[in-house]
């Protein structure tokens, strides 16, 4: 996050009082020993003057030239300089408009040390200040091009996931249109058309970052359509979603490779009717749910080792959104390997 205007401001302001309690102070002292009003008041507005137009200089310089620790004795002999010319010219100056009252040249050359001492320290304390600021604001610039940095380099893998998917299933429903074309062209072309359908709605998805679930839900009908085609009756799917869970939103294209990890370990590895199951509901603090359910034959099949790019591409996907791992869970019990997504909802998902 940037320094915003409102910070510059309250600073600015906070600095601003901070210099009219001096100007008071000097002017309060000076006839607490029995100058007269009028000459205190003087005598403050011109040597407070000169000391803030010293301290802005330092604050300009180091604006444009921070120093490292190695450097402040550079600061330090700076101060000194600013601190003598400031009381040089003070001195002049307060000769010319003072030297009328009776006793205040004594009075002003005996007051010369402990005036330098009290500006050359607030000479310092201000240097210090814009040291410290300059090198905050410095550090949040730095932040925030590393945030920016970082957001670039997981939009990127995010995309990068996003577009290993498609050919994916790409690939694997051409080969299916390729078998039916001979045997079934009238199954081929339908699927054709679905395939159409599908690939139509990913390109439109993937210019959102979140979809609602009843959005995703409809799109990974026609996927299911498409598969069905494929395997025919030895696929049957069941979807059971709760209403709530509809509105709620999950990354687009989140679903899909879930699925193709269970259609594949459910029908690759197993023979007869697959039964896959997809159930949605809303969880603790407003999560969705999505529970997959799929069989699978333990002497073939090793779910335990490995879920196959589809799941580690979810679990890559959640964990760049919400910097959590355990967001994705697999568990494989006698002939039924299931997988547990949980998508948090953040106030900003709105787009």
């Amino acid at each position: 996050m940037s320094v915003s205007l409102f910070t510059v401001r309250r600073f600015l302001i906070s600095f601003s009082i901070a210099w009219v309690i001096l100007m008071t102070d000097h002017a309060i002292l000076l006839w607490s020993l029995e100058w007269p009003i009028e000459l205190a008041i003087i005598d403050s507005l011109i040597s407070n003057t000169l000391l803030l137009m010293a301290c802005l200089l330092v604050m300009n310089t180091i604006r444009y030239y921070t120093p490292e620790l190695n450097q402040y004795l550079n600061v330090l002999c700076m101060c000194i300089v600013l601190t003598i010319l400031w009381m040089v010219l003070s001195k002049w100056l307060l000769g010319l408009a003072l030297n009328s009252y009776e006793g205040y040249p004594l009075f002003l050359r005996r007051s010369i040390m402990v005036r330098s001492s009290i500006g050359f320290l607030i000479m310092g304390i201000v240097t210090m200040i814009g040291i410290i600021w300059y090198n905050w604001q410095d550090q949040q610039r730095s932040e925030e091009r590393k945030s920016d940095a970082e957001k670039l380099t997981r939009d990127a893998e995010l995309f990068k996931l996003r577009q290993q998917l498609q050919p994916h299933f790409l690939f694997n429903s051409l080969n299916s249109i390729n078998a039916l074309i001979g045997a079934r062209p009238a199954e081929a072309r339908k699927m054709v058309q679905q395939l159409s359908d599908f690939l139509r709605g990913t390109i439109k998805k993937e210019e959102t970052q979140w979809v609602s679930l009843q959005e995703e839900m409809q799109y990974l009908q026609l996927y299911l359509d498409i598969e069905k085609v494929r395997f025919g009756n030895r696929l049957t799917t069941i979807v059971e979603t709760d209403a709530q869970s509809l509105t709620l939103k999950l990354p687009a294209l989140l679903l899909q490779p879930i699925v193709e990890n269970a259609i594949k370990f459910g029908l690759y590895d197993t023979i007869g009717e697959t039964v896959i199951s997809i159930k949605t509901s809303t969880g603790i603090n407003n999560e969705l749910q999505v529970i997959v359910t799929n069989p699978f034959d333990p002497e073939t099949s090793s779910p335990k080792q490995g879920t196959g790019f589809g799941l580690k591409s979810v679990q890559r996907r959640l964990y760049l959104l919400f910097d959590r791992n355990d967001l994705v869970v697999t568990e494989a019990k006698e002939d039924q390997f299931t997988t547990r997504v949980r998508i948090p909802q953040l106030p900003d998902m709105t787009t």
